[in-house]
């Protein structure tokens, strides 16, 4: 997988003054362009676009101080309509206009090339089973969050806390099948899973039943999944395995994630310090 990915990175490199398809990307990592989103995001931090734009601008920065190219011409070589328009995404990225970095001689921000590779560290296996599932309902409460890595989410603790202890027992009820209890539901965009994006919460019990009033309903077709299980301190543990899922475990795997919410079922210790968690992310057989 990761030998497609950096074949797709190629392939950006060649194609920096064109217009470039996720889709085409995807057919050059031989993979879904869902799926090429949500990994390159994880990998590298930042969406697929942004990573492709701040690549046009870095070569568009250089050429801008060369000098030897009108800004219209480097604004259209770069795939800009027009000078405005690559103005605005020139100091969007650069923190000043292209004119006045050609005058100046000012300082560019820089978007290297991205590679990719495997590291193998050894220390830990990744417990993982692959379960068949008919279509179900997420039932519980819906909030948007912004996406965070590391620590607690203080948006989604302070919607858990405002949460009545009836509307809690109401949803725990509810759930019929596994994953059971009650359960963090992510819903996350197809662009990726970089820091900051809007993702929907639910805070939730999977069920075949249909929804209480006042209560929010997201139904699920039925699919396959990766069922992913881990065991440490909270919060870290359980960011460091989606961070492991995205990062090591699809590019060893015949599997891609395909849409649909990624569900969290976490068993916390009295003083909230550790958890046993197990983490439900759709997915699809690679196609060899």
């Amino acid at each position: 997988m990761l030998e497609r990915l950096n074949q797709a990175m190629e392939y950006i490199e060649g194609h920096l003054g064109e217009e470039i398809e996720a889709a085409e990307l995807a057919r050059v990592a031989a993979t879904s362009e869902y799926h090429l989103r949500r990994l390159f995001s994880a990998l590298a931090g930042i969406p697929l676009s942004e990573y492709v734009r701040r690549r046009r601008l870095t070569l568009a920065g250089a050429e801008v101080l060369a000098g030897r190219r009108t800004l219209l011409d480097i604004a259209v070589r770069h795939g800009y309509g027009s000078g405005e328009a690559f103005a605005r995404a020139f100091r969007a990225m650069h923190g000043v206009g292209p004119r006045e970095a050609r005058e100046t001689g000012a300082a560019l921000q820089s978007q290297p090339r991205m590679s990719f590779r495997l590291v193998v560290e050894g220390s830990s296996s990744m417990r993982y089973r692959i379960v068949e599932k008919e279509e179900f309902r997420v039932v519980g409460c819906r909030v948007t969050v912004p996406l965070v890595h590391e620590g607690v989410n203080p948006a989604i603790a302070a919607f858990i806390r405002g949460l009545g202890k009836e509307t809690v027992q109401q949803i725990a009820q509810l759930s019929d099948q596994e994953p059971a209890g009650v359960v963090s539901v992510s819903v996350l965009p197809a662009t990726g899973r970089a820091e900051g994006i809007d993702v929907d919460y639910y805070h939730a019990a999977v069920t075949g039943r249909p929804a209480p009033e006042g209560l929010d309903a997201l139904p699920v077709p039925a699919g396959t999944w990766a069922v992913f299980d881990s065991s440490g301190p909270f919060p870290q543990a359980l960011q460091y395995m989606w961070r492991d899922v995205f990062t090591q475990w699809f590019p060893s795997n015949p599997y891609e994630s395909r849409p649909g919410p990624e569900i969290l079922s976490t068993r916390l210790s009295p003083d909230g310090a550790h958890a046993d968690a197990e983490l439900w992310i759709p997915v699809v057989r690679s196609t060899p």
